[in-house]
C-alpha cells in the first residue's frame, strides 16, 4: 500500500507539472480559433496528428492545443522526456486512480492562490528532506492516531496563521 501511495503522490505531482505544460488557458474575448497556417512549424510538427481535422475542432480546443504546443517546444529535452514518462505512467493507471487524481487536481486548482503556493512550498520542503527523513515522516503520520493527526493538522494551521 505504501508503494501505491508513493506512486499516487508522484503521479499527482507529475500530472500537476504536466498540467502546467498543457494548462487550460482562460477564456478570452476573442472566440475565433487558430488557423493551421497560423501555427509555427514547430507547433505544426507537435500537432501533426490533428492536421486532418484541425478545422473541425472547436476554437477553444484549437487555442488550447496551440498554446500547449508552444509550451512544449520551449521545454528542454530532459523536461520533455520526464513529461513523456509521466504520461506513460498516467496511461498505465487504472481509471479509478486517474479519476481520483483528476478530482484532487480540481480541488487544488480551486484553492486560493496563497493556499496553492503554501502547498507547493511545503512539497518543496518535503522534497529537500533526505529519503530517511521522508520515510520517518510518512511512518509517523501513518502510525498516528486520528486524534494525533488532528493535533498535527491544528499545529500546522496555527503555524500558517502565525508565521514566525
Amino acid at each position: 500500500m505504501n508503494t501505491v501511495r508513493r506512486k499516487l503522490l508522484w503521479l499527482l505531482v507529475g500530472t500537476s507539472l504536466a498540467g502546467a505544460v498543457f494548462a487550460q488557458t482562460p477564456a478570452t474575448e476573442d472566440q475565433s480559433g487558430v488557423a493551421w497556417a497560423q501555427l509555427n512549424p514547430q507547433q505544426q510538427k507537435v500537432l501533426k496528428n490533428f492536421q486532418q481535422h484541425w478545422e473541425t475542432l472547436p476554437p477553444e480546443q484549437q487555442r488550447k492545443l496551440s498554446d500547449g504546443a508552444a509550451r512544449w517546444t520551449e521545454l528542454t529535452p530532459e523536461q520533455r522526456q520526464q513529461t513523456r514518462q509521466r504520461f506513460k505512467q498516467w496511461q498505465q493507471l487504472p481509471e479509478q486512480q486517474r479519476a481520483l487524481i483528476r478530482e484532487r487536481y480540481r480541488e487544488f486548482r480551486s484553492l486560493p492562490p496563497e493556499e496553492r503556493q503554501r502547498l507547493r512550498k511545503n512539497f518543496q520542503r518535503f522534497q529537500q528532506l533526505t529519503p530517511e527523513q521522508r520515510q520517518r515522516l510518512r511512518e509517523r503520520w501513518r502510525n498516528a492516531t486520528p486524534e494525533q493527526r488532528q493535533r498535527i493538522q491544528q499545529r500546522l494551521r496555527e503555524r500558517k496563521q502565525n508565521p514566525q
